[in-house]
């Protein structure tokens, strides 16, 4: 699982992974390269980060 996630949105991203994947995530940056063509899985924003697992 991989949610794509902006800065307003980044503890809701938090919660839905841990209550889907009853596992801790990682939050990573994304790359600056990424973030101009990747939109928050939650709303229209730029993403700024990647949560999930490895």
């Amino acid at each position: 699982m991989a949610i794509k996630s902006c800065e307003n949105h980044i503890g809701h991203a938090l919660d839905v992974f841990v209550a889907n994947e009853k596992d801790f995530p990682i939050m990573e940056n994304l790359k600056e390269e990424e973030k101009l063509s990747t939109k928050c899985d939650f709303c229209d924003e730029q993403a700024e980060y990647l949560v999930g697992n490895k």
